[in-house]
């Protein structure tokens, strides 16, 4: 048990990290106007109408990227439970997901991103199931 719960905070660790490197990519590619930060509310409505398409979607593939980085990481650490583990890091990360599309004032279309953090999620787990069958079942 301890194995799983730590699988889940380094999954949890590991893809936050991922997200915030496509962030900071994000930011680098379309860099926000000088004196906006994250926590300015109204600078950031004002940024984000100003973005082009190619910036939301890779604020998709960020947010997708965490739960999907993170969920395989925590099924490679679990020995017992790597699609539990996973798919519990991809439920974590769309409650993140959540908070940050009621803080943030993204288009409406984004919400579609939602149901897909379990996806990811759950297709890490399959992936990391699918090398533990493959390597037992080899001679």
């Amino acid at each position: 048990m301890i194995r799983n719960v730590t699988a889940v905070v380094v999954g949890l660790i590991v893809g936050m990290a991922a997200n915030m490197a496509l962030v900071h990519l994000n930011v680098t590619l379309f860099p926000m106007p000088e004196g906006v930060t994250f926590e300015d509310t109204k600078g950031m409505a004002t940024y984000m109408a100003t973005l082009p398409l190619q910036a939301f979607l890779l604020i998709i593939v960020a947010h997708l990227g965490q739960a999907f980085v993170g969920g395989w990481v925590a099924a490679r650490i679990s020995t017992d439970q790597p699609m539990a583990v996973a798919l519990i890091v991809g439920g974590l990360s769309l409650v993140g997901g959540v908070v940050n599309m009621m803080m943030m004032p993204l288009p409406w279309w984004m919400w579609m991103e939602i149901p897909l953090y379990l996806v990811v999620a759950w297709i890490a787990g399959n992936l990391v199931l699918q090398c533990r069958t493959k390597k037992a079942s080899a001679p």
